[in-house]
């Protein structure tokens, strides 16, 4: 049987950060197996995937599951966390567990146009979709999970959800996680803000519990990340699951594993396949701006595409950016409790703030999303201010590149706490949107501190990042080479033929 005639379907969560990786993952199986793709998910979803997908990839397909909003009480077109507010989101996941039925008349359409109804080789399936391990196995497919975060931040969050650790009587501020060594303790303000409010049985809680159960029952488990700079979160997986767990990152382009872009890679169709969104700023702008700074003096400042700090955080942030004297871009939107998507008002910010930053070439303001992975391989970048998301922690430490922790959701709390303790490369400002406001002075302390590489705890993440930037990419070395050489290829081919053999 011919490598064209393998098949395998994939199967993405509605968010923005779960696509990427998916998208990323089917474009190096298909040029490691020549096997044949194929991308499921709603259309407006597919609309954006089209966008990212170069002509000379005949063998990724995409295929549209109905989804109708509307019908769950969201608003029109709400097909991506990315478009909904805060409340709105369990709602938005207990939806998208309607998309079994088309899914599995999907799959048997896909089988019955390769004839012989012939199921795919396996489904890959999210962790929040556990519902298409059922549809794998009743076609008789191998089902996968692929966890879109690392592999401490997906061990710390499953563990969480499958236990609740919180609501048992004698657990205090500082509590012990299932799984975790002793010696990892957790704190409360390490929960996500929808994670402290569960009691088990609200909607949040029965769709995560409920997906991730379902995921157990998989064949085994894709992780994007490198197995060089997890090792401790790879353990408890492999452990607690009892599944095949393969390491199978870092899903990034090829040329950004390089040490820098060229100047010639900004505006390039590695730009478009990675983003697929209008920047707030030309990649041109952007790199003529950057090369008026030094190396490693620049501070990125993005929050991803979903996430914002309140009003008087922005205020303060602005404040302590100002008088920290050090050049910085920061990304835009509005605040908490706004239209992240609407606007962006003035009175945000400091009076003359944007004005004053941009005659002094101090800092570089872009409205709503700017080249990302383009702006961090820059070597005039010397930190990054992130909300610790496991794409944006990845792109960060591809290059080297030390973060200050501000996390908000998800699992970014147990990111950043692997950051800091694990690695050594965060320096964390605060945990939250909801968290007391950090003043100025905060502020200005701790960017003082990871900019500065000539001393202290500032030379030391920078050491430690460059460390594990050289992990990174030693991991995906010869990618789209003929030989092994690399734990990304290596893991990939014993995923496959694991699959190959069930």
């Amino acid at each position: 049987m011919s490598s064209h005639d393998q098949h395998i379907i994939m199967l993405p969560f509605l968010a923005h950060g779960h696509l990427i990786p998916f998208l990323a993952l089917a474009r190096q199986l298909h040029q490691t197996t020549g096997y044949t793709i194929t991308i499921v998910s709603t259309p407006l979803n597919i609309q954006y995937l089209q966008s990212t997908i170069s002509s000379d990839s005949p063998d990724i397909h995409l295929a549209e599951l109905p989804f109708c909003s509307t019908d769950h009480g969201l608003p029109p077109n709400a097909e991506n966390t990315e478009n909904l507010s805060f409340h709105n989101v369990p709602i938005f996941c207990h939806a998208s567990v309607t998309l079994e039925a088309p899914f599995r008349h999907l799959v048997r359409d896909i089988m019955d146009k390769e004839g012989g109804g012939r199921p795919p080789l396996c489904i890959i399936s999210d962790i929040f979709f556990g519902w298409a391990v059922n549809v794998a196995k009743s076609v008789g497919s191998v089902s996968i999970t692929f966890t879109t975060c690392g592999a401490y931040g997906t061990a710390a969050y499953i563990s969480f959800w499958l236990h609740l650790p919180h609501l048992h009587r004698d657990c205090e501020e500082v509590f012990k996680l299932p799984w975790f060594p002793d010696s990892h303790r957790f704190h409360r303000s390490q929960l996500s803000p929808l994670a402290k409010v569960t009691d088990g049985t609200d909607l949040c809680s029965t769709f995560v519990r409920s997906q991730i159960s379902l995921s157990l029952g998989s064949h085994g488990w894709l992780c994007n990340t490198v197995e060089e700079i997890e090792p401790l979160g790879m353990e408890i997986l492999r452990k607690y699951l009892k599944l095949s767990v393969w390491a199978i990152g870092p899903l990034l382009p090829p040329a950004a594993l390089k040490k820098q872009y060229s100047s010639s890679s900004f505006g390039s169709n590695i730009f478009k396949q990675r983003a697929g969104k209008k920047p707030g700023i030309s990649p041109e702008k952007c790199i003529e701006w950057l090369n008026l700074h030094g190396p490693s003096s620049v501070l990125y400042i993005s929050f991803g595409s979903q996430n914002s700090v309140n009003a008087s955080q922005m205020m303060e942030l602005a404040l302590g950016l100002e008088d920290s004297g050090k050049p910085f871009i920061w990304v835009l939107r509005p605040p908490t409790s706004f239209n992240i998507k609407g606007k962006f008002r003035d009175e945000w910010l400091p009076k003359g703030f944007e004005k004053r930053m941009t005659e002094s070439k101090q800092g570089l303001l872009v409205h709503n999303w700017a080249p990302q992975l383009e702006i961090l391989s820059h070597e005039s970048i010397g930190a990054f201010l992130s909300h610790c998301g496991w794409n944006s922690t990845l792109e960060s430490l591809s290059q080297g590149v030390p973060i200050i922790g501000l996390p908000m959701g998800a699992e970014q709390m147990y990111n950043s706490k692997m950051l800091v303790e694990e690695m050594g490369v965060c320096e964390e400002l605060a945990r939250g949107v909801q968290s007391d406001v950090v003043g100025k002075e905060v502020i200005m302390r701790v960017i003082e501190l990871v900019m500065d590489k000539k001393k202290g705890k500032g030379k030391e993440m920078q050491k430690k990042a460059a460390i594990i930037g050289e992990q990174i990419r030693a991991a995906a070395k010869d990618r789209g080479g003929d030989g092994e050489g690399s734990s990304l290829l290596a893991a990939l081919n014993d995923f496959v033929r694991v699959s190959s053999a069930v």
